[in-house]
């Protein structure tokens, strides 16, 4: 889920906030922190071992969006097709840090999708296998896509780089007490209008908007844009709630191979009723391209 990590429990006025880039050398697609952590290691055809990463974590959990890379890195050896187009991730039980194994299977290998399915699995006391997540996904050829673009979507309207903040932009850099490793491998800057939660008076309206990229400079990509839809904080926050929100259900749709440059995310609730809410994000590219869609299904905490 969304993670609270993103921003600090203080946000400066905007007068205050110094202008900001990732890192004057970036690391590249490929080698980077963030290929590093979403590594696989195949075992045999379909079986694949991980080291699921303590710096993508919430609290104590493992940041739903860093899984779903983990698993798609996976899908995207096992299957024909190397681009996720669509993946749909129900997530089971919480993970942690540590060894994983990814199940993959082959649904389909057709000429422009395939289709497969996975399960990741973590150890219980005993050792016996628990599954955490489950993913169902099509994968294609994003470059041999045509270009013909029809749409009535804008990209949304975030300030400048500059006129955002993110967590190094606190007074104090006090990051949220237990959430700050998965802050520390991200850029963000959240916009203003989306950070009244952080100075104690959300504004009751469930939105999330901002800048984002990875610390170390890495321009994004495919994989990376399954995180990219679940690196913000909740839009829970901005409705009054705190703590932990956590994934039910995560579908993402990867629309075209983003430009190199800083992504922008913005993501809206209309509904939360009976505990649950619904978030549905947009990414946009450098070039003004929609790169990404996701919806989720996640829990609230209401007391």
């Amino acid at each position: 889920m969304a993670t609270a990590a993103s921003a600090a429990s203080t946000a400066p006025t905007p007068a205050a906030a110094p202008a900001a880039a990732p890192v004057a050398a970036p690391a590249s697609i490929g080698d980077s922190e963030f290929d590093r952590d979403t590594a696989v290691t195949r075992r045999e055809p379909g079986v694949y071992d991980t080291e699921l990463s303590a710096g993508w974590t919430i609290i104590s959990a493992v940041n739903g969006g860093y899984l779903l890379a983990v698993i798609g890195r996976a899908l995207a050896d096992a299957l024909p097709h190397a681009d996720p187009f669509t993946v749909s991730a129900h997530y089971l039980t919480a993970s942690s840090p540590g060894p994983a194994v990814i199940r993959t299977d082959v649904v389909r290998g057709g000429r422009s999708l395939s289709t497969g399915q996975a399960s990741l699995f973590q150890y219980d006391e005993e050792g016996r296998e628990v599954e955490r997540i489950r993913v169902l996904a099509s994968y294609g050829d994003l470059d041999a896509l045509p270009d013909d673009v029809r749409t009535t979507a804008e990209p949304p309207a975030i300030p400048p780089l500059d006129q955002c903040f993110g967590a190094q932009d606190a007074p104090d850099h006090r990051p949220v007490p237990g959430s700050s490793a998965i802050a520390d491998r991200l850029f963000l800057k959240l916009d203003p209008a989306t950070l009244g939660w952080a100075l104690g008076q959300p504004s009751g309206k469930g939105e999330m908007r901002a800048w984002f990229g990875l610390a170390d400079g890495r321009d994004a990509d495919p994989l990376s844009l399954l995180l990219a839809v679940d690196a913000l904080p909740p839009t829970a926050f901005e409705m009054g709630l705190t703590g932990w929100v956590p994934t039910v259900e995560l579908t993402v749709h990867v629309r075209h191979r983003p430009a190199p440059g800083p992504l922008r995310v913005s993501i809206t609730t209309r509904n939360l009723a009976g505990g649950f809410l619904e978030e549905d994000a947009e990414v946009w590219d450098s070039e003004d391209r929609l790169v990404a869609q996701s919806r989720q299904l996640a829990r609230a905490r209401l007391s």
